[in-house]
């Protein structure tokens, strides 16, 4: 069955990095585009950034737009956030997701989530 396992999260002070790693399995990655998606306490969950199948495209909330980088090496099936200048506001549990789907259509249609991982930025 298909498997997207996140890692990477952590606990970090605000302006710090983090790095989260999803590793796929169980589909042909490179047919997916891949994405993040994040969900803060008693808010809804939230589009964060995708990259299409072969990496060329990318998008991204404006709110994380020159902070946040999304990757991808296929070889490897996995699917990178690099998050720079972390803020109060993006704690949050964050989610890898696979859609078969343009990278412009994941917010909208995907097809299998990770299980989160914990990101929380201090003061």
């Amino acid at each position: 069955q298909v498997q997207l396992v996140e890692s990477g999260g952590g606990l970090v002070q605000a302006g710090g990095s983090l790095r989260l790693s999803c590793a796929a399995s169980g589909l042909t990655f490179s047919n997916y585009a891949m994405g993040w998606f994040r969900q803060a306490p008693g808010k809804e969950r939230e589009f964060v950034a995708a990259i299409s199948w072969r990496g060329g495209i990318t998008v991204y909330v404006d709110s994380v737009k020159g902070r946040f980088t999304i990757s991808r090496d296929n070889d490897k099936n996995t699917v990178y956030l690099q998050m720079n200048s972390l803020k109060l506001d993006d704690t949050a549990v964050y989610y890898c997701a696979a859609g078969s789907g343009s990278a412009y259509r994941l917010k909208a249609g995907v097809d299998y989530w990770g299980q989160g991982t914990q990101v929380t930025v201090s003061s």
